[in-house]
C-alpha cells in the first residue's frame, strides 16, 4: 500500500536566518496551511498498487480509495508517457474507488494518476509512482514470532482498501444472480480478486480449497486480506449461548499467540462425513502433509511456507476457532470480535458484518444509493453450510433482527481494529477506544434500542431517505423473494446429489436441527426454510404495510389508503403469477413453479427442510400429483413424527432457545 497522507505540500517549514525573512515565511506559512485546508477531502485517500513487488511478468493492478465522493479519471502512465490505461468509473459509497488493470507492464516507472474534477489545481492531480522490476523479485519470506509478516495497520485507509476489495470481489448488475460452490471460486478469479497473487508466491494458483459455512466467511475474507496486506488478525473464542444467556467469550488468539491445536476426540454421534465439509479449507489440490501435534504451533505451521501455513491456519485454526454465537456477543462487550455501529449510509459499507439472532451471518458488499428509478439497496453475500456462496439483497427475509438476551446481541458489526501495542504485541481496540478514535468513532449501541418493526423502519430511511413509490417498493421485495426461491432450488439439489447414494442423514434432536455438523447441516434447511417462511409473510401482508406508514411512501395523491392498498393486492397476484421457476425432479427432470405455487404451499413448507425427502416433497407437491409421480424417498417415520413435533416453530416464524 502506497501511504497517501504524503500528497500535500510540505508542512513543516524551514528556519528562518534573519528578520528580513519573516514576512516571506509568514506568507509561505499562510500560502500552506490554505493548501493544506483545500485539499483536506484528499487526506484519507488510499492507493493499493498489486502485485506487492511488480514485475513485467505480472498485471499491475492499482486502486485509489477515498473516503468521500470525489470526481475524477484513474490513468496508468507507462515510463514512455503513453496512456496504457484508465478509467473514469468510481465505484462504492462510502468508501468510493477508482481500479485500473495493465496485463503486461513494462519495466521502469509508472505513474498512477488521479486527475480530478473541479478541484483546485493544487489538488487537481495526486501521482503515485509505481517501479516495474523487469526481473522477478524475491519471493517474500515470513518473520519471527508471527504467522505472517506485519507491514500495516488498521485505519481508515486500510479499511476503505478492505470495502473497496470486498466490493469488487462480488460485483455484477444487481439484477444478476451471483452464487459459486466454493469460496475459492470467487478468489482464484483474477478478475475480481484485486490481490490475485499479490504476494509473488503463486499463492492463488496452488487449486488451494476455500470452503467456509457462514460464520467462518467474515473470517476467511478478513484473514485474507489481512495475510496479502500484512496486517495483524486474530479469532475469539466463544460459547454459543444457552439457558437463557447469550454466547460469552473466554480467550483470543492471533497470528503472534496460536491457538493450541484440540487434543483428538472421538467424532460426535450424530456427525457425518460431507464430501463438502469445511475440512479441506485452503489445501492445494496436491495432497498436504496433515500439520502434527507440536510444542509450538506457530512453528509448524511456518515449517510449510508462507502460502502453506496460511492456508493450513484457515483450516485447523480459524475454521474450527470461530461459530455462529462468536458474532452474537452482548453489543457492550469489550472482549469479542466484532462491535456495533450505527445504522447510517458512510457506517454500512462493504466488509460490515449482519449478524442475525437465530446464528446467520451475512457480509456487506455493496451499497446502491437511491435514485429516481429504484429504491435504495445493500447487497451482501453469504456462505452456506454446503459451502455455496452467494450475493443477496437486504431485505427482511434475508436479515433477520429480534431482541432478547438469551440471543446474544445481533444486528450490523464491524470487525474491531487490532493495533500493536508498545511491545510489539497485538491486542484489541476497546470499544471506547473505538468511539474516540478518529479512524474509526463509529461505535454504537443504538441498535439495542431499536424493537424489530423500528429497526425494519430504521434501514428503510438508511438506504431510502425519499418516500418510496409503494408499487415499485413491492415489487422489489417480490424481486427479492424469487432470489431467495431460486437460491433454495440451488440448496435442494445439492441435497439431491448426495442422496444419490441412497443413504439416509441422522437428524438432531430439539434445538439443534437449526446447529449441528455433518450431513444435516450441509444439506438440510431448516434455518433456510424458517428464513423463506418469513419472506413468504414479508410479501404476502406488503399491501398491509403500506397502509400502516403511509408517510413512508410516495401516495398517489388522487387515491386513497384504501384505493393503494387493493391496486398492490391486484398487482401483487398478477406478478406471483408471472414469476416462474424450475427444479430438479428425483429422475433429473425439470418441473416448473410459479412464486404463487411458493406462497400457496407456505404450509407445506413448514415440513419440508429434511434431506432424506425427496425433492417433491421438499418442493411441497400434493401427493397423488404429476409432480409427486417421481417421488421415491420419504424420511424415516421416526424423523417424520420429530419433525410434527416441531412444526410449530415453522409455524409460528420463530428458533427454539438453545438448550
Amino acid at each position: 500500500m502506497v501511504p497517501a497522507r504524503r500528497f500535500a505540500a510540505a508542512k513543516a517549514l524551514l528556519p528562518v536566518a534573519s528578520a528580513c525573512f519573516a514576512v516571506l515565511v509568514s506568507a509561505a506559512h499562510v500560502r500552506a496551511q490554505t493548501q493544506v485546508a483545500t485539499c483536506e477531502d484528499t487526506a484519507e485517500l488510499a492507493v493499493l498498487s498489486s502485485p506487492l513487488a511488480p514485475w513485467k511478468g505480472a498485471p499491475s493492478r492499482v486502486v485509489f480509495a477515498a473516503e468521500k465522493p470525489l470526481e475524477g479519471e484513474l490513468s496508468l502512465i507507462a515510463p514512455d508517457g503513453s496512456v496504457a490505461a484508465k478509467s473514469a468509473e468510481r465505484h462504492g459509497g462510502p468508501p468510493y474507488f477508482w481500479f485500473a488493470e495493465v496485463a503486461a507492464p513494462a519495466a521502469g516507472t509508472w505513474h498512477a494518476k488521479l486527475a480530478r474534477e473541479r478541484a483546485p489545481a493544487e489538488c487537481s492531480t495526486i501521482t503515485r509512482d509505481i517501479a516495474v522490476r523487469a526481473a522477478e523479485p524475491p519471493r517474500p519470506q515470513g518473520t519471527e514470532g508471527s504467522l505472517w509478516p506485519v507491514r500495516n495497520s488498521w485505519n481508515r485507509e486500510t479499511e476503505n482498501l478492505y470495502s473497496a476489495w470486498i466490493e469488487k470481489l462480488f460485483d455484477a448488475p444487481v439484477d444478476a444472480t451471483l452464487s459459486w460452490k466454493a469460496l475459492h471460486e470467487v478468489l482464484r478469479d483474477r478478475s475480481r480478486n484485486l490481490l490475485f497473487n499479490h504476494l509473488g508466491l503463486r499463492e492463488d494458483s496452488m487449486g488451494m480449497i476455500v470452503r467456509p459455512d457462514c460464520a467462518d466467511l467474515p473470517y476467511f475474507l478478513r484473514a485474507y486480506f489481512a495475510f496479502k496486506m500484512g496486517l495483524p488478525f486474530g479469532y475469539t473464542k466463544c460459547t454459543r449461548g444457552g439457558a437463557g444467556e447469550g454466547p460469552k467469550c473466554h480467550g483470543w488468539w492471533n497470528i503472534q499467540n496460536l491457538e493450541p491445536p484440540p487434543v483428538p476426540e472421538p467424532p460426535p454421534e450424530q456427525r457425518i462425513a460431507a464430501p463438502t465439509g469445511v475440512m479441506d479449507v485452503f489445501r492445494p489440490a496436491a495432497v498436504v502433509q496433515p500439520v502434527a501435534p507440536s510444542p509450538s504451533r506457530l512453528a509448524s505451521l511456518k515449517r510449510l511456507g508462507l502460502a502453506a501455513g496460511f492456508g493450513e491456519y484457515l483450516r485447523s485454526s480459524v475454521a474450527d476457532g470461530v461459530h455462529s454465537g462468536t458474532g452474537r456477543t452482548a453489543l457492550n462487550d469489550d472482549n469479542s470480535d466484532y462491535y456495533p455501529v450505527p445504522l447510517k449510509e458512510e457506517t454500512l459499507r462493504p466488509g460490515t458484518v449482519f449478524i442475525d439472532p437465530y446464528g446467520h451471518v451475512l457480509v456487506l458488499a455493496k451499497r446502491l444509493a437511491q435514485s429516481d428509478d429504484a429504491a435504495g439497496l445493500l447487497l451482501a453475500v453469504d456462505a452456506q453450510p454446503d459451502g455455496t456462496v452467494a450475493r443477496k439483497r437486504f431485505w427482511r427475509g434475508n436479515f433477520l433482527f429480534a431482541q432478547d438476551p438469551a440471543l446474544g446481541g445481533p444486528g450490523f458489526k464491524r470487525f474491531r481494529p487490532i493495533v500493536r501495542d508498545k511491545n510489539g504485541g497485538l491486542r484489541r481496540l476497546t470499544n471506547a477506544e473505538i468511539a474516540k478514535e478518529p479512524q474509526y468513532g463509529d461505535f454504537s449501541l443504538d441498535q439495542a434500542q431499536l424493537g424489530i418493526e423500528e429497526f425494519y423502519d430504521r434501514m428503510d430511511d438508511v438506504m431510502s431517505p425519499a418516500p418510496l413509490d409503494p408499487l415499485r417498493a413491492m415489487k422489489e421485495a417480490i424481486s427479492a423473494l424469487e432470489e431467495q426461491v431460486k437460491a433454495r432450488v440451488t440448496s435442494v439439489e445439492n441435497g439431491r446429489k448426495f442422496q444419490s447414494g441412497g443413504r439416509d442423514a441422522e437428524m438432531p434432536d430439539g434445538p439443534a436441527i437449526f446447529e449441528t455438523t455433518g450431513a444435516w447441516e450441509d444439506f438440510a434447511t431448516p434455518a433456510r426454510d424458517l428464513r423463506l417462511l418469513i419472506a413468504i409473510d414479508v410479501v404476502r401482508t406488503f399491501p398491509d404495510r403500506v397502509a400502516r406508514r403511509t408517510e413512508r411512501y410516495a401516495m398517489p395523491k388522487a387515491k386513497t389508503v384504501a384505493e393503494v392498498k387493493a391496486e398492490l393486492e391486484s398487482v401483487l397476484a398478477s406478478e406471483i403469477a408471472a414469476r416462474k421457476f424450475s427444479y430438479p425432479r428425483s429422475d433429473g427432470s425439470a418441473w416448473t413453479l410459479a412464486l404463487k405455487d411458493v406462497l400457496d404451499r407456505a404450509a407445506d413448507l413448514e415440513m419440508a427442510y429434511n434431506l432424506n425427502d425427496c425433492v417433491e416433497l421438499r418442493w411441497g407437491a400434493p401427493d397423488s400429483s404429476a409432480e409427486a409421480a417421481t417421488c421415491r424417498r420419504h424420511a424415516p417415520s421416526a424423523q417424520r413424527a420429530r419433525m410434527i413435533q416441531y412444526r410449530n416453530w415453522f409455524h409460528e416464524r420463530r428458533r427454539p432457545p438453545r438448550a
